[in-house]
């Protein structure tokens, strides 16, 4: 906050109280008080207030107030008195700075804005003036990344994040929790694909060999309004949460590129299950070893070509005609055929988004 804030609030109680009174920052270096001589000078034995366990200490006659705004005693309010009344000067004076604090994030944080933004904690009529203010572009193109990680963290990735993208005037780094972190990045056009790229693979390499945690990374599409922000991030909050179930082996996610997962993700658990009752009548699907399913995915990952699936299997090109027959016979599907491998696609989908939820069920 401006030290001037604080100028002007002791000027204001000086006259009511007849003591001196001060306030420091957290290295006791005096920011404002009452006998202005002493503005930048420090508090002497200050460590002795810092360590004591109370918010509220008494040494050499002088009474002290710890204020904590953020978590921490960003700064201490004293007076140079030890009576009754002044511990409720003090408590007076400390319940002011907080209140301004809290103010003062909210009117001028560029990062509280934005984050008050993407969790809908401001009006939308509110979202342009506020812009105004803090002298930030209302249209211009921004991408949300939402960055998910896991781990032990001797360095937190914020402060990694924040060092990969200094330029505070057009990017804005937003910690959610402990394990989600949001970039919102500013882009030339809304055709940058191949830069929004780089910087997902840029925030996952960084954060998986600099902190060892595995980092994935959910990302929006681009917007052109400062109020739109939120409808990216709530994509990367989806990109994260179906890629997961649908690509968990990745560890970057596009909201862009989610296909069919998205869909079937929007879908009814009771219409999932019906759904795979009609595909698969009886429990084949629950029956499936490894080899099978393993032999199913290389067969999609070669559109459906029986000698390249069949050669990176490394085996005969009749024993890979042996196992669709197989599978044909079991559940009435020629995997051969474009139209019956789309229903068998979709449907080990939907299984798997079914999985999903039952775990995510039981784990509650």
């Amino acid at each position: 906050m401006s030290i001037k804030i604080f100028r002007d609030l002791i000027r204001q109680v000086e006259y009511v109280i007849n003591s001196e009174c001060g306030i420091t920052d957290e290295n006791g270096l005096i920011l404002a008080c009452s006998n202005e001589n002493k503005v930048g000078s420090t508090i002497e034995r200050f460590s002795e207030v810092l360590e004591s366990d109370n918010e509220l200490v008494k040494l050499d006659g002088k009474i002290y107030q710890k204020v904590n705004i953020n978590s921490k005693y960003d700064y201490i309010v004293y007076i140079d008195s030890a009576n009754e009344d002044s511990a409720k000067y003090l408590a007076l004076i400390s319940l002011g700075i907080k209140n301004m604090g809290v103010y003062y994030d909210e009117k001028f944080d560029r990062s509280n804005f934005i984050r008050n933004i993407i969790l809908n904690n401001i009006l939308p009529g509110e979202i342009a003036l506020r812009a105004k203010e803090l002298h930030i572009s209302g249209n211009v193109f921004r991408v949300v990344f939402l960055i998910r990680t896991e781990g032990n963290k001797d360095v937190h990735p914020y402060e990694v994040i924040q060092n990969l993208f200094p330029n505070r005037m057009k990017d804005f780094i937003v910690a959610i929790d402990e394990e989600n972190i949001v970039l919102v990045r500013e882009l030339k056009s809304k055709e940058e694909k191949k830069e929004t790229e780089r910087i997902a693979k840029i925030l996952t390499d960084t954060l998986n060999t600099e902190l060892m945690v595995k980092a994935t990374v959910g990302v929006g599409t681009v917007v052109n309004n400062i109020r739109e922000i939120a409808r990216s991030y709530k994509e990367a909050q989806t990109a994260l949460l179906v890629g997961g179930i649908f690509e968990n082996e990745k560890n970057i996610m596009y909201y862009d590129n989610l296909g069919i997962g998205r869909l079937i993700y929007q879908l009814p658990t009771t219409l999932c299950k019906l759904f795979l009752n009609e595909v698969f009548k009886g429990e084949f699907i629950d029956l499936m070893d490894g080899e099978t399913l393993h032999t199913i995915q290389k067969f999609f990952e070669n559109n459906l070509n029986v000698s390249e699936t069949s050669r990176q299997l490394y085996v005969h090109r009749n024993t890979l005609v042996y196992r669709l027959d197989k599978i044909q016979k079991l559940t009435g599907l020629d995997l051969r055929k474009f139209d019956d491998a789309l229903i068998f696609k979709v449907s080990m989908m939907v299984k798997r988004y079914l999985d999903k939820i039952e775990k995510t069920d039981q784990e509650r």
